[in-house]
């Protein structure tokens, strides 16, 4: 294993993201249990982290791009201070949500759809934030996930209100439609996955990544699948469960996020405003770490040392050892040197 190769695809925002959901999923299923007595101020502070990171990385962005007009010019330099502008913005429609959730959640002071308006903002603007990252060649996916829940917001609020009366595994029509398409593509990750397992003219390498996709994706995509099921049924009173075993197909989603998001390549390189990717970042400020990035080891297995053997005979720059011959003279053979001059017509 190379922890340069990596660190170097490790994408730092969305490690943050995921662990800070994963804290507070954990801290919401013990409050609703009522394991822990905590207030949801408490409760909500992993998103009040993740919110404090986005805000601090984004007013050090616009510092260092309103302080060195020079770096404006360095490539992408337009298009990712644009994208990272958008994700702030949709960040703090995303914190008054959180806001008036958790104050309703405490006190119990407004209405539903009062409290879900900022996400019924959110998904007009991700849907123009999708169009424009599409003409750029930006991926967008909270951005997606936003745009494509609409009607799940507006149906959820209803149903919290009492305005509609229906049971939740209808409220969540919109999600299932959503899974169903979700799951079309795992699916077709999976089918794919074995035609390359079992095609001879596919390189190794590319074999093992089709497979290592199609898994991550069934990690993904069905213990979520799994979490919405249990949490319907549960709502509905159709099963007593602990919303901590409720919660546990979706820990396995956000702990497969966390590890996805060390082979993803990407980030914006203008949050605090660094210009570069995290890990050379990283190292520039500690370079102790230098000498643990360079580190890699491989597994020794005994079918090694057939394949050692064949690398070695194909590989033209190994050279053979050398053998010294010694050479004698014999009467009956004499060498004649051969000496063929090509005259010109």
């Amino acid at each position: 294993m190379n922890l340069r190769a990596i660190f170097q695809d490790f994408n730092p925002s969305k490690f943050v993201l995921y662990f800070c959901l994963l804290l507070f999923s954990v801290l919401l299923a013990l409050r609703l249990d009522s394991t822990i007595q905590w207030s949801y101020w408490a409760v909500f502070l992993p998103l009040w982290i993740w919110k404090v990171v986005v805000i601090t990385g984004a007013t050090r962005g616009i510092y260092v791009w309103w302080k060195h007009p020079e770096y404006r010019t360095e490539g992408d330099s337009y298009v990712e201070f644009k994208a990272m502008l958008i994700c702030l913005g949709l960040n703090l429609l995303l914190l008054m949500f959180e806001l008036l959730a958790c104050d309703n959640l405490e006190f119990k002071h407004h209405l539903w759809l009062l409290v879900f308006m900022p996400l019924f903002f959110i998904s007009p603007v991700s849907i123009a934030a999708c169009i424009w990252g599409f003409r750029h060649d930006r991926s967008l996916e909270f951005e997606t996930i936003c745009s494509v829940n609409i009607l799940q917001f507006i149906f959820i609020a209803l149903r919290l209100d009492r305005v509609i009366q229906w049971k939740w595994v209808i409220v969540f029509v919109p999600m299932w439609i959503l899974m169903c398409l979700v799951c079309l593509i795992v699916l077709y990750y999976i089918i794919w996955s074995i035609l390359f397992m079992r095609s001879t003219d596919v390189m190794a390498e590319q074999r093992r990544a089709h497979l290592i996709l199609a898994i991550t994706a069934l990690a993904l995509v069905l213990p979520f699948l799994t979490f919405e099921v249990l949490l319907a049924n549960r709502l509905d009173g159709d099963n007593q469960y602990q919303f901590v075993a409720i919660m546990a197909p979706l820990y396995i989603s956000l702990l497969t996020l966390m590890g996805m998001s060390f082979g993803q390549k990407g980030g914006n390189h203008w949050w605090f405003g660094i210009r570069k990717d995290f890990c050379q970042f990283l190292l520039e400020v500690c370079p102790c770490l230098r000498e643990y990035g360079n580190i890699s080891y491989k597994i020794h297995h005994d079918d090694d040392n057939e394949d050692s053997e064949e690398d070695t005979v194909a590989d033209p720059t190994c050279r053979a050892p050398r053998t010294h011959h010694i050479i004698t003279s014999s009467p009956t053979k004499c060498v004649v040197p051969v000496i063929s001059i090509e005259m010109p017509d």
